[in-house]
């Protein structure tokens, strides 16, 4: 029999992830046109998405999605390749973005909304799907504009900032008329941050970077832009302007923790009345369309650059690929390819 390979949760980590213990592969029998039925189109994963979200999808804790259960797949968007199809909206070859999880193959239906056929636009790239006009880039846009109201004239720092969502987040602040203090892990990240158009980047692993980020910021901090938690948020706080606004994006630096810690500074947002605020892009659904068309007019005029780190060798190297995530291997957006973007089908 011929079969796929699909990626489910094994067992809860504790901690860091743990290759060849919390996932493992399964095989399972290769789907083809004869197992559609009207209204549905078959599928081959392409690119996968990696994003730091996931390592709270493997929690068993309340939060926005329920935790991915033991034995089911994990978790994923994807660039997929329409290989059948018995759809009226999805034709052969065609490519769409979708949830389909780490599987090799999935179906997808007429009737479910959270799949988009996919059309590149002037100037991109395939991946931009999952990147900057993706989930990546919403976010970047949503947290800034509407959660952080960013305006002309603020002082923005940006925590986590060669990331995928935090290079977004920088561009998109120096196109609304901010300063822009970009925050990164390597000296070769801060350099890519400047030639981005930040006005200022640091190396928050630099033995100096307290000192430095205090001198940086010797402004005050009108907005925070925090994809890191930890010591880099508490040292934001204690550098933030009165009303100033803090956006709660995410808290890479503790995921993994197995004693998460919170901010020590936390008086701060009363003395300095900082509007702090944690949102999820999914409440913004409605506006996705707007907010791709104007992303998309942005990346067509070069006025948004993006990077893109993609590990090639499928589904086999995606726990090890999510693992180098959080300990900040990629610049801009991480992917796995799972199957070559001009290969043949063999369906």
């Amino acid at each position: 029999m011929a079969t796929t390979q699909t990626v489910v949760l094994a067992e809860r980590p504790k901690g860091d992830i743990q290759p060849g213990k919390t996932f493992k592969m399964q095989a399972q029998k290769r789907l083809s046109s004869d197992d559609l039925e009207a209204g549905q189109a078959l599928v081959e994963t392409i690119y996968l998405s990696l994003d730091p979200a996931m390592r709270g999808w493997l929690n068993d804790a309340r939060s926005y999605v329920p935790p991915v259960p033991i034995d089911g797949v994990m978790r994923g968007a994807v660039i997929a390749r329409v290989v059948a199809s018995k759809s009226s909206k999805y034709e052969i070859g065609c490519y769409l973005s979708a949830g389909c999880g780490w599987r090799e193959q999935a179906i997808v239906e007429d009737k479910d909304g959270d799949v988009q056929k996919l059309h590149v636009p002037k100037g991109g790239r395939l991946t931009d799907a999952l990147g900057v006009l993706g989930l990546t880039g919403l976010t970047a846009y949503f947290g800034l504009i509407d959660v952080g109201k960013v305006k002309a004239g603020d002082f923005v720092v940006v925590s986590g900032a060669a990331g995928a969502t935090g290079s977004v987040v920088c561009q998109i602040a120096k196109l609304k008329g901010a300063t822009v203090l970009g925050l990164a892990g390597s000296d070769d990240k801060v350099d890519w941050l400047k030639d981005l158009g930040c006005d200022d980047a640091l190396n928050y692993k630099d033995a100096d970077f307290a000192k430095k980020f205090r001198t940086s910021t010797k402004g005050l901090i009108d907005v925070f832009f925090d994809n890191v938690g930890g010591e880099i948020l508490d040292l934001a706080l204690s550098r933030a302007k009165p009303h100033s606004r803090f956006v709660i994006c995410g808290a890479i630096s503790q995921y993994n923790s197995t004693e998460p810690k919170g901010p020590k500074n936390y008086l701060m947002v009363i003395s300095m009345r900082i509007r702090m605020e944690g949102f999820i892009v999914l409440d913004y659904k409605d506006q996705y369309p707007a907010a791709r068309q104007e992303l998309s007019k942005w990346l067509v005029e070069g006025k948004i650059q993006r990077k893109e780190t993609i590990v090639k060798g499928g589904l086999e190297v995606a726990e090890h690929a999510l693992l180098g995530l959080y300990k900040g291997t990629n610049t801009g957006k991480l992917l796995v390819e799972v199957k070559s973007e001009a290969g043949e089908s063999k369906l």
